[in-house]
Order: C-alpha cells, then structure tokens, then sequence
C-alpha cells in the first residue's frame, strides 16, 4: 500500500468518525431495560458473521500468528462497548460524544509513552483546546455516572487506537477486526448469562446495523494508525461531534444549548486550524 499523507488520514478519520455516529444512534433507540451484556454479545457475534467471509476469501494469512495483542484489544473493545450502551442509554447523542472524544487527548499522553512518538506544539494546543470543549459540554459539575461511563469509553478507544501498531503487520484490516471481536466472545458470553436476563432476539438487528457502521469506522482506524504516527491526525477523531449534533437533533430531537455550541467550536476551529498548517507544512518540504 502506498504511503498514506496526513491529509489523507485525516479525511479518512472524519469519514469514520460521522459513519461512527449512526452506530451510537442505533445503540440509542434501545429500551431503558435492554439487557446490556446480551447486547454486546450479540455485537460480537454479528460482527464475526460479517467479517468471516471476508477473511475466508481475501487472505490466507495464518490468524494465531502474533494472538496476544488481539486478546488485549479484543477485551478493552468488549469493556468500552459495555460502558459506550450505559452512557448512550442516558445522555443525549451529542453530549455523549463530546466526552468519547476526550479519546484524542488521551492518546497522546499514550504515544508518548509506548512509542516515544514527540508531541508538537500545534498538537497539543488543539488537544487540549479539544478538551476544554469537551468541558464546556459536559459542564463537571453535572458529571454522572453516565458521563463516567462515557470518559471510560474514550479511555478505551485511546487505548485501542494506540496498540493497533502493536497488532501484526501481516494481519489485513478484515483479519484484525475479525481478531478483535471474535476473541471476546467467550467474555461476552459469560457477562450475558451472568446477567441472566431473558434473551432479547429482536435486538440482534439493531447490534448488527450498529456494528456494521463501526466496523467501518474499526477498520479506517486499523489503516490510519497503521500509517501515521497517532499525534499528527488524532485531532481528527474530533470531527465526529458534529455529525452527532446533527443526527441528534434530526433523530432525537436533541436542541443543543448555548454550551454545546461553544464547546463544539472550541473542537472543530482548532482541528481546521491544524489540518491547514498540516498541508502548508507539506507544500513547503
């Protein structure tokens, strides 16, 4: 594959971030008493089924070269879609993706750390003005526990972004997202008959649209972060938040306020700033 430009990342990104978004819509339209675990575990499941096919065809690829990294991912995956159902369940759209995209500014600090990757001034200020928005909208003095669940999600998608490079380079983007998923459904299991509610058949097409729209986002991610050192374009995963004021206000019926207006200003002002000093900085080398 030919060397992927930043540019060229980014868009990418924010394709996958908007695309992202009608997978928390779907998520949303669950009822108050859905069973969580029984949810997830039938995201699992309708992801391998997509996936499987794919991998069959496309590659040959030994799987259990390299598992290890997999297993890691494949359960924070599993524990983030848990909390990303609770926080969805109770916040607005938008509000819920405005704390997911602390994610960004979680990164860094985690690039820095696993892979020595060196923090630029432009991208640290457009971070944190990224998450002073993110502020602005959750406004601390009304967190919950949904808005707990929400910063646990972001922790996780960080998280996972970050050790995709961890991943086997000879592993395609089905084959990783197949990993991904398919080592978790032990776990998935076990929580949802641990939870022991009765089994909820009629969700499974919901889980299945839902992880068809974030399988799309999962694997612009596998490709991006593979490419591009995750300090240079995560300022992009920011790009997603209008997408869900728009979809919120369209589905749900979700006004945004006064706060969400300059929270969300503060994210993607700092983000157009950033791509275009990105591409200046190309047409000069």
């Amino acid at each position: 594959m030919p060397k992927m430009s930043v540019g060229f990342a980014m868009t990418l990104l924010i394709i996958g971030n908007i695309i992202a978004v009608f997978s928390d819509a779907l998520i949303k339209t669950l009822p108050d008493d859905n069973a969580v675990y029984q949810f997830v575990f039938f995201r699992q499941i309708t992801a391998v089924l997509i996936l499987l096919p794919f991998c069959l065809i496309k590659n040959k690829t030994p799987l259990m070269v390299g598992l290890k990294w997999h297993v890691v991912r494949g359960h924070i995956w599993l524990f983030g879609a848990i909390f990303m159902v609770i926080s969805l369940n109770a916040l607005p759209l938008a509000t819920a993706n405005a704390i997911f995209y602390a994610a960004p500014l979680l990164m860094l600090p985690l690039a820095m750390m696993l892979f020595k990757e060196k923090l630029s001034r432009p991208t640290i200020t457009v971070a944190v003005l990224g998450f002073i928005g993110v502020l602005i909208v959750v406004q601390p003095n009304q967190i919950s526990w949904a808005a707990i669940a929400a910063l646990i999600v972001a922790l996780t998608m960080a998280a996972n972004n970050i050790l995709i490079r961890k991943l086997p380079s000879h592993h395609n983007v089905f084959q990783t997202l197949l990993l991904t998923n398919i080592v978790g459904i032990p776990a998935a299991l076990g929580l949802a008959l641990w939870e022991g509610k009765p089994w909820q058949w009629d969700a499974i097409l919901t889980a299945g649209g839902s992880t068809t729209f974030i399988l799309i986002y999962a694997g612009i991610c596998v490709l991006v972060y593979r490419n591009i050192e995750a300090s240079k374009i995560a300022s992009a995963e920011y790009s997603g938040l209008l997408g869900a004021v728009a979809v919120g206000l369209w589905w749900f019926n979700e006004m945004p306020d006064i706060s969400m207006a300059i929270g969300t200003a503060f994210i993607i002002l700092p983000l157009i700033w950033l791509a275009k000093k990105e591409a200046s900085a190309k047409r000069l080398t």
